[in-house]
């Protein structure tokens, strides 16, 4: 993908050079250091290397505006107790030199990106990352956040998830069609969760991950940060994890039955939005679409 490719109609603009112009304007003290484009297939920002202990992190749309601000508050005080390492912003930017939003300096963090192939070939990751939610959860809730815009019910979501079904035609085909609305008949008959919502990281795939080729080292991407349905951080079970570790993750962290199901029927919702949004723009985000839908439909109620 290139690094240029917009994701969005209505995405801004970035590249080394306003990032180095942010830095003298605001930062002098690092405008030296050299500047580099990450290759990432995140929607949310863009990426680049300062050095080679920094990155800098802008938001490419207005709605990821505001994480560099949540992040700076909360993971200093997440992160002591919790078993992988997580970003660590250094700074925070303002907007300047044409660019509108607020932007983060952060630490580089050591590892490679997990891609998808590897974490499903990998049932053991599937443990150390259900005891990093499970620490998750155990973390103090004073004045956590919560949602502006709480994730809606299933119900909520069924206008807008057969629709996609209906986008993504050229895409799916009939049988899967109707594969995928029998199950999603099914999963809005769920109960919603009904008690104390909990920490959720809110983005858990495998593309949020790094490790050393042995093991997680770190869990990236806390922009959806908040208290909410634990069923929101059991996607990976199918977008990330294949059978073996879909059975580790569920063992772990021990959910209801209906809050595993609005787990899998949220995973589904997520794909199916992605399928026709990022067609054309991002392959990494189709592939993990296209794996959640087959897991899903091979994962028996």
């Amino acid at each position: 993908m290139s690094p240029d490719l917009k994701m969005h109609a209505d995405e801004i603009h970035t590249d080394a050079a306003l990032v180095q112009r942010l830095l003298a304007a605001q930062f002098p003290q690092w405008a030296g250091l050299p500047v580099r484009r990450v290759q990432s297939f995140g929607t949310d920002n863009a990426l680049y290397r300062l050095g080679g202990k920094m990155m800098v992190r802008l938001p490419r749309i207005g709605w990821a505006a505001g994480q560099v601000e949540k992040e700076l508050e909360w993971l200093p005080r997440l992160a002591p107790r919790l078993p992988l390492r997580v970003p660590q912003p250094l700074a925070l930017g303002q907007p300047g030199e044409d660019y509108p939003y607020t932007w983060g300096i952060y630490r580089w963090l050591p590892g490679e990106m997990l891609s998808l192939s590897e974490m499903a070939a990998r049932p053991e990751l599937a443990r150390q990352l259900a005891e990093f939610v499970l620490a998750l959860r155990k973390r103090d809730e004073t004045d956590a956040p919560r949602a502006k815009n709480p994730a809606p019910e299933l119900h909520e979501l069924d206008p807008h998830v057969r629709a996609a079904i209906q986008a993504s035609a050229e895409l799916l085909d009939a049988a899967t069609r109707a594969q995928i609305t029998a199950v999603w008949d099914e999963a809005i008959k769920l109960p919603g969760w009904t008690t104390a919502p909990i920490w959720v990281h809110g983005d858990l795939h495998s593309n949020n991950l790094l490790w050393d080729g042995e093991g997680l080292t770190a869990v990236l991407d806390f922009a959806s940060l908040e208290l909410g349905d634990p069923a929101i951080d059991l996607m990976p079970a199918w977008n990330a994890l294949g059978t073996k570790g879909r059975r580790i993750y569920r063992e772990v962290l021990q959910p209801d039955d209906a809050t595993w199901e609005r787990g899998r029927a949220r995973a589904l919702a997520k794909a199916l939005f992605a399928l026709p949004y990022y067609q054309h723009t991002n392959p990494e985000i189709m592939e993990r679409s296209w794996y959640t839908v087959q897991e899903v439909l091979a994962d028996t109620w």
